[in-house]
């Protein structure tokens, strides 16, 4: 069964969409974190969650720490591997292509960052005294997301709603 043009344009403005909204909200929380605030400064000082001014060379939630070029090699082969998926795959469901613009802005939001700036701008700290998760941002927060709609839709949709073939004979 194939899709009409129409729905198909849907999917992928959506896609595109979703991914433009993370990276410009992602961006501009970044930005203003930046020019507002000192890199250790806490507003509030103490609390559960906190905005905490902190950079991260490493990955999402400060994984693989100081290997920059690594993470951004990984970075651009992620996006390129998404763009290339998106374009190809024959699974055109809504829920994945969502998941899939979440994935794209979360990971060039981060980008972005370590292109521009040589680290990724982190801010959203939780947690109460020495347990505290590590700093992170809306970038790190949608790629978590994303992949949490990837693994669900893969193992509890996929194929689901799919006719059964019979064998004959």
């Amino acid at each position: 069964m194939h899709e009409r043009p129409r729905q198909k344009l849907i999917k992928e403005v959506t896609f595109f969409l979703v991914a433009l909204a993370v990276i410009a909200l992602d961006q501009i929380s970044k930005f203003f974190v930046r020019t507002n605030m000192s890199l250790g400064q806490s507003i509030p000082e103490e609390g559960f969650f906190m905005i905490t001014y902190a950079t991260n060379k490493g990955g999402a939630f400060g994984i693989f720490a100081n290997q920059a070029f690594l993470i951004t090699i990984i970075a651009i082969a992620g996006i390129v591997t998404i763009l290339i998926y998106v374009r190809y795959s024959p699974l055109n469901r809504m829920p994945v292509r969502i998941a899939l613009g979440l994935l794209l802005g979360g990971t060039a939001g981060n980008l972005i960052d370590r292109l521009s700036v040589g680290r990724v701008v982190d801010f959203i700290d939780i947690g109460f005294g020495q347990y505290r998760w590590p700093t992170f941002n809306l970038a790190d927060s949608v790629i978590v997301v994303s992949m949490i709609i990837l693994v669900y839709f893969f193992l509890f949709k996929f194929g689901r709603d799919q006719p059964v073939q019979r064998r004959s004979g």
